[in-house]
């Protein structure tokens, strides 16, 4: 729990003099997303209330933000702790992907398109695999699909995949081999932003349906032997 605790008093200063539990679970949400707190850990109130130096009660209406989110779990008489998806969990995420990314490239409206933060992403799924941070390469990934819904300039719908993008982390963290999962997209992440450069929806909006398709496939089944392992 130390080294997972681990710079999380640097992020007191994201909570400013008006602390609030919205922000403490935005913090929470992050360092899940990115590995700090992985499937299955227990969260201590006492460690992370005193690293972010938040009552235990803002603390706690941040877990129930966060459980809400279906990130976490409480478990009676243990405590809460990260959630571990199921296969079914993972299926359903890329139910919803598939309908909002796609319903987001099929309303886009005429061309040009503000892709500046999709070639971000892309520039920086490119510099992570040069440095061999292949965790790194899925973050950019999920940046450049958080960059795709944006496309749609609604906050509703941002906030909605906010939570759905967290949840697929939490399905990546339990995979071994996160090069093999997340090379083979780098290139598609490139073909869909060049094809969105080029105004073409429809095209865009088929390959963004095979890649949601081929993805699932590969996650599931990497996932599934992965978790069968551990049974």
């Amino acid at each position: 729990m130390a080294e997972q605790l681990s710079g999380l008093a640097d992020d007191r200063a994201l909570l400013g003099r008006t602390s609030t539990a919205e922000r403490v679970s935005d913090i929470l949400r992050t360092r899940i997303a990115e590995g700090f707190f992985p499937p299955g850990t227990r969260l201590s109130e006492d460690s992370i209330g005193g690293a972010l130096g938040v009552s235990r009660n803002t603390l706690r209406e941040a877990f129930r933000l966060l459980t809400h989110e279906r990130l976490l779990v409480h478990e009676l008489n243990r405590g809460v702790f990260v959630r571990v998806l199921t296969v079914e969990d993972v299926e359903d995420i890329y139910r919803t992907r598939a309908l909002v990314e796609c319903a987001v490239v099929r309303g886009l409206g005429e061309p040009p398109y503000g892709l500046d933060g999709l070639t971000e992403a892309v520039e920086g799924g490119r510099r992570a695999a040069r440095e061999g941070d292949w965790k790194g390469v899925g973050t950019a990934n999920i940046h450049f699909h958080r960059e795709l819904v944006a496309l749609a300039g609604s906050e509703r719908t941002d906030e909605l995949m906010r939570s759905v993008f967290a949840e697929l982390r939490l399905a990546f963290h339990v995979v071994d081999d996160p090069r093999a999962l997340h090379e083979p997209y780098m290139a598609r992440n490139a073909e869909l932003l060049d094809t969105l450069r080029a105004g073409d929806r429809d095209k865009a909006e088929q390959l963004l349906a095979g890649y949601l398709g081929d993805s699932l496939e590969r996650v599931v089944d990497v996932y599934r032997r992965r978790v069968g392992e551990d049974d």
